[in-house]
């Protein structure tokens, strides 16, 4: 029996060091990530010159003669410019991220995502009647204009399918994916229908745009209220590690430890769908960030959401940083939409999970 207990407490032991080392990894590979993206792009910087840029600006601290920085004409591009839009990108990736592994664990469906509430399609819709309809713009918390009626569409739509959920009987599960799905097909036919009443070419196309994702909209204006937001959120969730592991162990585990489950996938469903739709209003929807994110961390971390969480959210940040910088230069002139590269890449990943019938949360 003390063999199986210093066994065990050796696992433990390196799993920890296992866990510090790609924890401490992950957010030196994300330091790295931020310098050389906002050098990459149609005008290439210096990495040294964008370092030396945002530790001046960051920090007060110069680095090297102070007029090479602050006269130089790469100065704007990156601070303005560029900086801005990857900031955006972590606050995006981590947000997604964060939300697709907590819906998994709350729906206990590996195939869960942030848009399985019908978010997305709320979304599309509010972005297509401020668009397609020319309504007027709205100031509220920095959001404006399409991403104001983006963000109410995609609330109306979280608590749509909350409410249905709800009828009849507890919130199960398979009703919230089966309300998502009738208040997805919902939202998309009213979208088609005023984009078919509106007969407007160039707001097809602006709709067309907005529904594939871009962080081109990316300002120091509008970045501080997603960032609070998400920040809170991360918090939040980590510190509930142990509710989430016990989400996967079903209900009866949770009756015997004597934890109220069913508040607590109401209380995750309603913060995740107000997280996603503060995200998808700033940057439109990109897919498959909060499906594959997660199932990468948990085959090399497993399922503890004690070590997923944290994990999730910094390698959901420096995924869409180099997603967004394929973006930028894929094309030369020319800039993709985000969503097609992040499609690129999860697509073959979601069929592989589809085919792996073996696959599970452990």
């Amino acid at each position: 029996m003390d063999n199986v207990e210093y066994l065990s407490f050796e696992n433990s032991k390196k799993r920890k060091r296992f866990f510090n080392l790609v924890l401490l990894s992950l957010i030196l590979l994300l330091l790295i990530s931020i310098v050389l993206s906002v050098s990459i792009g149609s005008l290439k910087v210096d990495p040294s010159l964008s370092y030396r840029i945002l530790i001046n600006k960051l920090f007060g601290i110069t680095i090297g003669d102070p007029l090479e920085l602050t006269n130089n004409a790469n100065y704007n591009i990156i601070w303005m410019i560029r900086f801005p839009r990857v900031l955006l990108a972590i606050v995006v990736g981590a947000g997604l991220a964060l939300c697709g592994a907590i819906m998994q664990a709350t729906v206990q469906n590996p195939l869960a995502e942030p848009y399985i509430l019908g978010i997305s399609s709320g979304a599309s819709l509010g972005a297509t009647f401020s668009i397609m309809l020319g309504v007027g713009s709205f100031n509220f918390l920095s959001m404006q204009g399409t991403s104001f009626w983006a963000f109410a569409g995609a609330l109306a739509s979280s608590l749509m399918v909350l409410i249905l959920a709800s009828l009849g009987s507890k919130i199960s599960s398979v009703k919230l994916v089966l309300a998502g799905t009738v208040v997805n097909a919902l939202c998309n036919s009213l979208s088609n229908f005023i984009i078919s009443m509106a007969s407007n070419a160039e707001g097809m196309q602006t709709v067309k745009f907005w529904t594939m994702g871009s962080l081109a909209s990316a300002k120091w204006d509008n970045l501080l209220f997603p960032s609070i937001v998400v920040i809170l959120c991360c918090i939040f969730f980590i510190l509930q590690s142990r509710n989430l592991n016990l989400l996967l162990m079903g209900d009866e585990s949770a009756i015997t430890l004597g934890i109220n489950l069913s508040f607590y996938r109401k209380l995750y469903m309603v913060i995740t769908s107000l997280l996603t739709g503060v995200l998808v209003s700033v940057c439109g929807i990109i897919g498959f960030v909060g499906l594959i994110i997660p199932h990468i961390v948990r085959a090399f971390i497993g399922s503890d959401h004690k070590n997923l969480t944290p994990i999730v959210i910094l390698f959901g940040s420096t995924f869409m940083i180099w997603a967004d910088v394929i973006a930028r230069i894929a094309i030369p002139n020319s800039e993709l939409s985000i969503g097609i590269i992040t499609s690129l890449v999860g697509s073959p990943l979601f069929v592989y999970m589809l085919v792996k019938k073996s696959y599970g949360f452990n």
